[in-house]
């Protein structure tokens, strides 16, 4: 029985299609029946990418496969099955990567380096790649423009639904659209979960600025999020240009002439990112922490999410219980400078502590109908400097141990 769908969840935008992208999905039943699991898509001769990738210590086949072959910044091919991570598999798996390569390349007519793999589901199951690689022809036959939609939904796992988003940027006095999917639900926290993003754009861009404008907006959305502290093995955002719309040349170190490609990118990237979050597994509630006052940025950044990381901080936001002294505690654990006699706390706008106490007047009752919304805001001002931060969480609810418990069945 498919798992209700998250009551956080957003319709896909409209999608339209993206000049040198054709894609499509196919069932393949490797771990799955009834529904897609493999995801192909065909890009134009010419394409560059850039990748991110977990730094989770145990990664799978297709992350080394990526990194290896990423140095050439070079594309025709991304292929993406869901069920079975192809991690902790062995020869196996370095075998079940090298044969997907091989068989998307004769498809499309490229050297297997330039087909990028990602594989996402259990770890440690040998793969039976050959249901995938006989799949692929047939899938191959099928690619269209804009089947966006059957590729977001092909590469879920325990995602409850489709993640997507799109932007147009300008780059000089042309337009160029940016379009991403992804996947994640349970093991979030993007370390560059189980979480994959393949973006999208028909500009022309040397490999080198993707990589540079990729790096930049992964560290500002998907590195600010968390679901439950644990990284992937599989995490990989990916992002291809097919060049295939004509503008003001883009030199390789990027610089001003894609600042708005820039910013329209950490968008998609940043939508995605919270897609994630509002699909986290059991997920009732979208949780923002603002962080302020803090010796710096990179101090800021990780008091946010030790914040959104404690589970008792998030089973509190689950519970609709005003406990401001968990985010005390959560600060007091991050191991960055803090002062308690400074610290401020507020909840939905709601400052419920200041300079070492209660706030005198304190009213909870506002603070609890905001936690029993959807969208809870969370501030902390610690009172030291200027760093600044935001990370993005959600609630802790049972579902995500009846969820979790029941993985593999």
């Amino acid at each position: 029985m498919a798992p209700a769908i998250s009551p956080l969840a957003l319709p896909l935008p409209a999608l339209p299609p993206l000049a040198g992208v054709r894609l499509g999905a196919a069932a393949a039943g490797i771990r799955y029946q009834g529904r897609s699991d493999v995801v192909m898509a065909e890009l134009a001769p010419g394409t560059t990418v850039a990748g991110v990738f977990t730094r989770n210590r145990c990664p799978g086949a297709p992350v080394d496969w990526c990194r290896a072959i990423l140095p050439a910044g070079r594309a025709r091919a991304l292929v993406v099955n869901a069920g079975n991570a192809n991690v902790f598999t062995g020869r196996a798996g370095v075998e079940a990567v090298r044969a997907t390569a091989a068989a998307a390349a004769a498809a499309v007519g490229c050297p297997p380096r330039q087909v990028f793999l990602a594989s996402t589901g259990v770890i440690g199951e040998v793969m039976a790649h050959h249901r995938l690689t006989e799949a692929l022809p047939a899938l191959h036959a099928g690619l269209a423009d804009g089947a966006w939609e059957a590729a977001a939904r092909g590469i879920m796992t325990t995602d409850t639904f489709p993640k997507a988003a799109t932007r147009t940027a300008m780059i000089g006095g042309t337009q160029v659209r940016i379009t991403g999917i992804a996947k994640g639900s349970g093991m979030i926290a993007p370390d560059m979960a189980t979480m994959l993003c393949f973006v999208f754009t028909d500009a022309k861009i040397p490999a080198a600025a993707l990589q540079a404008a990729l790096g930049r907006g992964v560290d500002a959305s998907f590195n600010r999020t968390t679901v439950d502290s644990d990284t992937s093995t599989s995490d990989t955002v990916l992002l291809f240009a097919t060049g295939q719309t004509k503008h003001q040349r883009v030199p390789a170190e990027g610089g001003a002439l894609l600042r708005d490609f820039r910013a329209k990118l950490h968008e998609v990237l940043l939508d995605l990112a919270l897609a994630v979050v509002r699909d986290g597994e059991g997920a009732q509630k979208l949780v923002r922490i603002d962080v302020s006052g803090a010796v710096s940025a990179r101090s800021a950044r990780r008091i946010a999410m030790a914040i959104g990381n404690s589970p008792l901080v998030k089973t509190a936001i689950a519970g609709a219980d005003a406990n401001w002294g968990r985010i005390v505690m959560a600060v007091g654990k991050a191991g960055e400078p803090a002062d308690r006699d400074r610290l401020a706390i507020a909840v939905g706008g709601v400052w419920m502590a200041r300079d070492g106490g209660v706030v005198p007047d304190y009213d909870e009752a506002p603070v609890v109908a905001h936690m029993k919304g959807r969208e809870i805001a969370i501030a902390v001002d610690l009172g030291l400097g200027d760093g600044r931060a935001t990370a993005w969480t959600c609630d802790l609810t049972h579902g995500y141990i009846d969820i979790n418990a029941a993985y593999r069945s």
